[in-house]
C-alpha cells in the first residue's frame, strides 16, 4: 500500500548510527527518521544529531523546542515507525531500559538473529 511506513525495532535503528558509513537514523516520538542528508544543514550543528544517532532523542528534541519549519523538514525525512513493542509507552510499561544508550554490537547481532522470536514475544 503506497504511503505505508515500514516498522523498525530499536535494535535496527541502533545499527544506523552513522558509523562505518551507515546512514544516521534517529527516533522522535516513535517515528524513525533518516537524517543523514540533513546533518550539515542542522542549525545547531551536526554534533547535536550525532549525539542521538541510532537512538531515541525524543526528550532532548522536545526539551529544546523546534519551529514549525523544523517539524516540516523532519516529516520529509521519515522512513518508518517503531514496532509497537518498542514504542515509548510500551517500553516504559514493560520496564525496559531507555534506549538512550548504545547497545553493544554483539547484542545487536543477537537481537537481529532472534528478530522473529522477539516479534512473537512482543505481540
Amino acid at each position: 500500500m503506497p504511503g505505508e511506513l515500514k516498522e523498525y525495532t530499536l535494535a535496527e535503528v541502533a545499527m544506523h548510527n552513522g558509523k562505518g558509513g551507515t546512514p544516521t537514523w534517529i527516533v522522535i516520538r516513535d517515528n524513525v527518521y533518516d537524517v543523514t542528508s540533513y546533518m550539515e544543514d542542522h542549525p545547531g550543528g551536526s554534533e547535536l544529531i550525532t549525539e542521538w544517532a541510532g537512538k531515541d532523542g525524543t526528550k532532548d528534541f522536545d526539551d529544546f523546542g523546534h519551529s514549525s519549519d523544523a517539524m516540516r523538514i523532519l516529516r520529509t525525512l521519515q522512513v518508518g515507525v517503531l514496532v509497537q513493542c518498542d514504542q515509548a509507552k510500551n517500553r516504559l510499561a514493560s520496564g525496559q531500559k531507555s534506549v538512550s544508550y548504545a547497545e553493544s554490537e554483539e547484542n545487536l547481532v543477537e537481537k537481529k538473529r532472534s528478530k522473529r522470536r522477539k516479534f512473537i514475544l512482543c505481540g
